[in-house]
């Protein structure tokens, strides 16, 4: 954590706007940011000391903290806030003149665009810190991607210092089918980046970002991701029990490794690729059906009239789905049951096709309500908007939206972080509530 410690000219403790500072504090005293700091003061050595690294560095994090829409923004705030200047580690002695000139910001951000990594490092870091004291985080994940705006809206052409060189077009599609039956079909298109998360859909917090263009797909990046942490962090996905995802994420391969390699069950939403709606016959039934859901049903040999089967549960030893026969569990009267070459129950093997059986089964209670969660990670992107100003930015450069983004990460973290050592575990998703 990077506090320093200051001479007190008096208290402040009676100012009304303490609650505020207090909210920052408890950011900065329990972050992980010992080793960016050692690592950028070695870099100044016996340089000019006005503007000390651990009080810039803070107050950059404030300005994601009260939400400044830019460095100017922040300045004026450290200008009229001797509390705010106190609490970042600037020489209060100095007074106005403590507050870094813009020049003095924009080679600090330099200097920070170099050494990013240590910005990622303060995220796994916290990260792990929030696994030792949050009960269950890191075992139900969601993963999906939001979609940036570029300060331009052009790609930059030979010098043409006005246009965007690491960003371009994206669209994203969305068709669904109408209770009337007709269809529908939204189209959303956007100059920029795409954010790519994997978030704790229990507590809302993100495992893991990456920033593509806004053109990349999302089940590429998504395995790129899911590869990733089995490289370099596999503690995340050996204590992952489900991974949740919509319909971008539905893929053979992708839902076959996460359970094969890794032994997380996945609860992804299906796409309807059957041109012909109706059911098939499940392999190796002769009456047993199923629609492109997984939703199983008998047909009666005497009648053919179809019931839906009484799920059973995933045997993982066998690596099956048990179905139990509707007229024997429910006490249904079935004409043909004496025929009926189901006496009790049947297996699928989830292997017969691991996108329409799963090891939760699709049809089943517990895949809607572990589904539910999927809408953490949707909150988690609407935070990026709304609370760390990614809907309005002044942001131009792959590198740099990066950083931005792992800033505004790490601040996330870290004020959920922050309020769990202070016994506020009921405010861990809140930016802006006073530390009480």
């Amino acid at each position: 954590m990077a506090i320093i410690p200051q001479k007190q000219l008096f208290s402040w403790k009676e100012i009304e706007n303490l609650a505020d500072l207090q909210r920052f504090s408890l950011l900065i005293k329990h972050f992980p940011d010992e080793n960016l700091m050692q690592e950028l003061e070695s870099h100044r050595r016996n340089g000019r000391d006005d503007y000390p690294v651990r009080a810039v560095w803070n107050s950059i994090l404030a300005g994601i903290v009260y939400q400044h829409s830019g460095i100017e923004s922040l300045r004026r705030e450290l200008m009229r806030n001797a509390q705010l200047r106190q609490l970042c580690g600037f020489d209060l002695f100095k007074g106005i003149k403590a507050v870094p000139s813009s020049d003095a910001y924009t080679n600090f951000l330099k200097l920070l665009l170099k050494h990013s990594d240590f910005v990622d490092g303060i995220f796994y870091a916290l990260v792990e810190k929030l696994g030792e004291v949050l009960p269950g985080f890191g075992k139900t994940l969601a993963i999906d991607s939001k979609a940036i705006k570029s300060r331009s809206r052009k790609e930059s052409k030979c010098g043409d210092l006005r246009g965007e060189s690491d960003a371009d077009k994206g669209v994203k599609t969305y068709k669904g089918k109408r209770k009337d039956g007709t269809l529908w079909e939204t189209v959303k298109s956007w100059f920029g980046f795409k954010l790519h998360l994997i978030v704790d859909a229990d507590h809302e917090l993100p495992i893991d970002y990456k920033l593509t263009r806004a053109s990349a797909s999302d089940i590429t990046e998504g395995k790129a991701m899911v590869k990733d942490l089995a490289l370099n962090r596999p503690e995340v996905l050996e204590n992952a029990e489900f991974l949740l995802g919509d319909k971008g994420f539905d893929d053979t391969a992708f839902i076959t490794t996460l359970w094969d390699e890794h032994h997380i069950k996945p609860v992804i939403d299906i796409r309807d690729q059957w041109k012909v709606d109706g059911v098939r016959l499940v392999h190796g039934q002769t009456n047993v059906s199923h629609d492109y859901q997984g939703t199983v049903y008998c047909h009666c040999p005497v009648e053919w009239k179809k019931r839906q089967m009484a799920f059973g549960g995933f045997e993982e030893d066998r690596n099956t789905l048990k179905y139990r026969c509707p007229a024997k569990h429910y006490g249904l009267k079935c004409k043909g049951r004496d025929k009926c070459h189901i006496s009790d129950n049947i297996r699928i093997s989830i292997d017969s096709n691991p996108r329409i059986f799963t090891p939760v089964a699709r049809s089943s209670y517990k895949w809607k309500e572990i589904y539910k969660k999927r809408s953490s990670v949707e909150r988690v992107n609407s935070r990026m908007d709304e609370s760390f100003g990614f809907e309005k930015h002044f942001i131009r450069g792959g590198a740099k939206m990066k950083l931005r983004c792992g800033l505004a990460l790490i601040v996330m973290l870290g004020m959920a972080y922050g309020r769990v050592k202070e016994k506020q575990p009921d405010k861990i998703r809140s930016l802006v509530q006073p530390a009480a």
